[in-house]
């Protein structure tokens, strides 16, 4: 590991002590540089004093603040899971041999005090919030009040862009974000965001997040015990819009653990979630719609290993009661379920089973989404469920599995079992 970082740090620029000895104006920064952060700096100072195509490197060590990146083409990279971003400590502490206090210009404040709730919904219990208006699926809408406010609002990284001009080209990799009331990975109006080898744990509402962005890809993370879902995509938490087309998403080998959902994809179109590992989740993978245009859809769900997603989640303000829920879609149109494994997902909840198609929550159909050559078994109260019989167009072809609602959905099971 540390010849590899040498060697890169050899290659491509000249190592910065700090992220403040950026070079002089009159380099132009024709070389991309890197910026070295050590325990007891910032990570926000060196984010803050990089330009276009830099790389902010962090050792190993705990990091106590939120970082905002909105400088195009900027990697934030850590040196792998020993490289720990945590909320800033509470006021008039200290915390002996970790990282940075918060100094920089993006310490996340609200973060430090204990009291302050998510404004979302946590998984042990709904939150004391007047009832959404129709439409509103999702688990939990936790509201960002604008852009400047992403840190102060409790999450960890901010990658931030505007309606008007998206951050393009961000990479942030090989750390772990832990312990934020919000989001420990969150992302707005971004084009081009790769988030990879990131573990992100135990955040109040979401693993991972990104609205409102485009050609994303999640490639290698790990996204376990968050209140909500560990890796989350949508349009839009705040306002009724239509479906994004996201431009070809990739979420890809990733390891989704213990959340109340594995992976949540709300009102989007064109992405694709491949190679999957969810376990120990509610729900592994929620493709959510509504009524509004476009519809959802689009959505490529293939080769992923989806298995024992028992753990119990209780009803909330928009989401009856959770457990035992393979694949599900409400809503959606034109998807490919396909080439899945999926396995001993059990539960009593109207959404539970192996892969399962439900109207949405305001009456609209899934259609035309095509179920085929899925490997399920041990799923209840069935491998697959069609719970939305005004849905046209959807067809179940090749699956193999032994129980279906309505029966007839299954073809034998030795004959394609793998």
């Amino acid at each position: 590991m540390k010849k590899c970082h040498i060697a890169y740090l050899a290659c491509t620029a000249t190592l910065l002590g700090t992220g403040l000895g950026a070079a002089s104006p009159a380099a132009g920064h024709s070389a991309h540089q890197v910026h070295l952060v050590h325990p007891g700096q910032s990570i926000q100072q060196a984010v803050d004093a990089a330009a276009p195509g830099d790389t902010v490197l962090v050792a190993f060590g705990t990091y106590r603040e939120s970082v905002t990146v909105k400088t195009p083409g900027l990697t934030l990279r850590g040196m792998g899971r020993g490289t720990v971003i945590r909320p800033a400590a509470a006021s008039g502490t200290t915390a002996a041999g970790t990282g940075g206090t918060a100094t920089g210009t993006g310490a996340a404040k609200p973060a430090a005090k204990p009291a302050a709730k998510p404004a979302a919904e946590p998984a042990t219990k709904p939150a004391a919030k007047p009832a959404p208006k129709p439409g509103a699926e999702t688990a939990a809408e936790p509201v960002v009040k604008a852009a400047e406010g992403c840190a102060e609002s409790g999450n960890g990284v901010c990658v931030l862009g505007t309606k008007e001009q998206h951050v393009e080209d961000v990479t942030v990799a090989n750390l772990t974000v832990t312990g934020f009331t919000r989001s420990g990975v969150y992302a707005m109006a971004a084009d081009n965001l790769t988030v990879r080898n990131v573990t992100a744990e135990k955040n109040g509402v979401w693993g991972i997040a990104q609205e409102g962005s485009v050609h994303g890809v999640f490639r290698g993370n790990t996204a376990r015990d968050n209140g909500d879902a560990g890796l989350f995509l949508a349009n839009s938490v705040k306002e009724e819009m239509g479906a994004v087309d996201t431009e070809g998403t990739v979420v890809a080998r990733n390891r989704l653990e213990g959340n109340r959902i594995g992976v949540t994809v709300r009102r989007l179109r064109n992405l694709t979630l491949a190679a999957n590992r969810l376990t120990g989740n509610c729900a592994a993978v929620f493709v959510v719609g509504d009524e509004n245009k476009p519809r959802a859809g689009l959505v490529t769900v293939t080769e992923n290993r989806i298995e024992r997603n028992n753990k119990s989640c209780p009803k909330t303000a928009r989401l009856d009661a959770l457990q035992g829920s393979g694949i599900v879609l409400t809503g959606a149109e034109d998807s490919l379920i396909t080439r899945n494994v999926i396995r001993d997902n059990v539960g009593a909840s109207p959404l539970s089973g192996g892969i399962v198609l439900f109207k949405s929550f305001v009456g609209t159909p899934s259609e035309r989404n095509r179920i085929s050559d899925n490997t399920l078994e041990g799923n209840a109260p069935a491998d697959l469920v069609n719970a939305d019989t005004a849905g046209k167009g959807n067809t179940f072809e090749g699956n193999a599995c032994t129980a279906s609602k309505p029966a007839g959905l299954c073809r034998p099971a030795d004959r394609t079992r793998r």
